[in-house]
């Protein structure tokens, strides 16, 4: 069977995908049989002086798991997000560029993994009972706090962003954007072509951060029209309240996971040979129960975000008028972007997001929006 471009780079990004899945759950699932946790949550206590669930013991532990975990995963993300994105054509950054990126990420994944962990632990101690509620709730606070510093914190740290340069469409969005009500503090061009060739917009932030982010291959191959309708929809997102709605998703998946580590820990502490529940030499089991819950919920969440996504299509159609806009823009984005036009089912459920392009283009034709 012949296979196009787009749909041989979505099957590769999904093999690419599972193999990094499965050697995470093969780490953490490693450490645990082996032994080589408790080891390590010993040689943590030691070096500290503290016990198996001291607050240093948990610092220094969760920094070895999180540069165990760089140093298999390090590999696995170089083969899909750089030389993969290179082989089709979607990047133009360098790798030197590719390396300091995710060395910034990597770091802020430590970090708050670091603070993570030492937030459930802490709740173990305080709340042995009712740990995963806690822990939950932190969670869920701890994601509403990233959404509102993204724009002005997170962003700014791996894209340039300037003041958008074009009088005419910067009114005509922030019009846009006033319309829908959702007024937005500015319009800013976003730097993606220094990274990819990919094109984009974006409503981001909320409340008094929220800002429109236009891309710069947008800009430099789309007519106003086009841009107008891509960010009619991302107005649509805020207008449904779906930021709002899918923090109310995650937490729900969140609560979840904590609880089906919270199960897992009681029925294997004893036999894993932890000291007590709150040993953190437990905590691959912790990430293997909620990874695992994580991917269960993954087809019901994707689901919900596709039901949002065709919501926001249809707003986009409703507010700007302008259905021949919206296919043109969809085409080319396909193109651009390489979006696969005829995914099978599994794939659908397990990895999109978004509805097919093909679906999203016929939803403009006359009586489907």
């Amino acid at each position: 069977m012949n296979e196009d471009k787009s749909s041989r780079y979505h099957r590769l990004r999904r093999r690419a995908a599972l193999v990094s899945l499965a050697v995470d759950g093969a780490l953490f699932t490693g450490l645990l049989a082996s032994g080589a946790s408790r080891f390590l949550c010993d040689r943590a206590a030691s070096l500290t002086g503290g016990t198996v669930d001291a607050v240093s013991t948990v610092a220094i532990y969760s920094l070895w798991i999180a540069l165990a975990y760089e140093a298999v995963a390090l590999p696995l993300a170089f083969q899909r997000s750089y030389l993969l994105e290179r082989r089709f054509g979607l990047s133009s950054e360098s790798f030197a560029t590719w390396l300091r990126d995710h060395a910034k990420a990597t770091s802020i994944s430590v970090i708050v993994g670091v603070a993570g962990a030492e937030a459930v632990y802490a709740t173990m101690r305080g709340l042995p009972q009712a740990w995963w509620v806690a822990s939950t709730a932190i969670c869920v606070a701890a994601l509403v706090v990233v959404a509102k510093a993204a724009p002005l914190v997170l962003l700014p740290l791996f894209y340039r962003f300037t003041p958008l340069d074009r009088p005419s469409l910067n009114d005509r969005l922030v019009d846009l954007a006033r319309r829908a009500g959702v007024p937005a503090v500015g319009v800013y061009e976003w730097g993606l072509g220094e990274k990819s060739r990919r094109a984009n917009a974006a409503l981001v932030g909320t409340g008094a951060t929220r800002r429109i982010i236009v891309s710069d291959t947008l800009l430099a191959a789309y007519s106003e029209d086009e841009i107008e309708v891509i960010l009619a929809h991302e107005l649509a997102h805020h207008v449904h309240r779906d930021i709002l709605k899918g923090l109310a998703v995650e937490a729900v998946v969140i609560a979840a996971s904590f609880f089906a580590a919270a199960l897992a820990l009681d029925a294997w502490w004893l036999r894993l040979g932890l000291r007590s529940p709150a040993d953190v030499a437990g905590l691959p089991l912790l990430l293997l129960a909620g990874a695992a819950t994580t991917l269960a919920a993954t087809p019901i969440v994707n689901a919900i975000s596709r039901a949002a996504e065709r919501r926001a299509d249809a707003y986009a159609l409703r507010l700007t008028g302008r259905p021949a806009a919206f296919v043109s823009a969809m085409r080319r984005l396909a193109t651009q972007n390489l979006a696969e036009e005829h995914p099978s089912r599994a794939a659908l459920w397990l990895f999109y997001t978004h509805p097919p392009i093909g679906e999203r283009i016929r939803s403009a034709a006359p009586g489907n929006s």
